[in-house]
């Protein structure tokens, strides 16, 4: 999955995974994560996400890297906010604002300053199985010692259905953060009523895990 495809998602409005409104699983477990107001906090393709305002009530600073441009600009826009715009090269563009920083351009060549928190609703169940491991090496490399991982996932039978979302089991989650501590926070297993089943899933569960690094 290159970038062309999450650009074109982008610029067609195909976003069914941008939520209206702060993740309920956010607000749930963030106090398992144990955070303080210092605490640097990165939202890995953030793409216009009302989270981060959520995280910038509670941090001093938030940073999200995205992809798309289109995203980025509509965060701002659509929340009356105009940020400071850098231009960094290399193809990439810094926006600020206040405690929220949004560097627009390719997750595995952004660099910044390593983090204390992660939050990950939508960046690993985006990628396909090829591209995890790749991801997570890159996402810990982020990491201070001693830093926490939110992350929200799903699990359902791959072959049912076509990602992205992407099911990212439990066994791969240990797999892939191997070395971590690794908690199971929640499993929300959907009924029948959901839309995921009633398009013709066997089963759906959306999963939170707080990984200690």
């Amino acid at each position: 999955m290159d970038a062309e495809f999450w650009h074109s998602r982008w610029a067609e409005n195909r976003i069914g995974f941008h939520l209206n409104d702060v993740n309920p699983k956010l607000i749930k477990h963030w106090p398992a994560v144990s955070t303080s107001r210092d605490d640097s906090v990165l939202v890995p393709m953030c793409g216009k996400s009302l989270d981060m305002t959520w995280l910038a009530e509670k941090h001093n600073k938030v940073i999200g890297i995205e992809l798309s441009d289109i995203a980025v600009r509509a965060f701002f826009s659509e929340l009356f906010y105009i940020p400071t715009v850098t231009s960094l090269g290399n193809g990439q563009t810094m926006y600020e604002l206040d405690e929220i920083t949004i560097y627009c351009g390719d997750f595995f060549s952004t660099q910044i300053d390593p983090i204390d928190v992660v939050y990950d609703r939508a960046a690993l169940i985006a990628m396909p199985e090829p591209m995890r491991l790749m991801y997570a090496e890159r996402l810990l490399s982020m990491v201070k010692a001693g830093g926490r991982i939110l992350l929200i996932t799903l699990d359902y039978p791959q072959p049912e259905m076509d990602g992205p979302p992407f099911s990212v089991t439990q066994n791969e989650i240990e797999m892939l953060f191997k070395g971590c501590k690794i908690t199971a926070l929640e499993r929300d297993e959907a009924d029948e009523s959901h839309p995921r089943r009633q398009r013709g899933l066997s089963r759906f569960a959306e999963e939170a895990w707080l990984i200690e690094v």
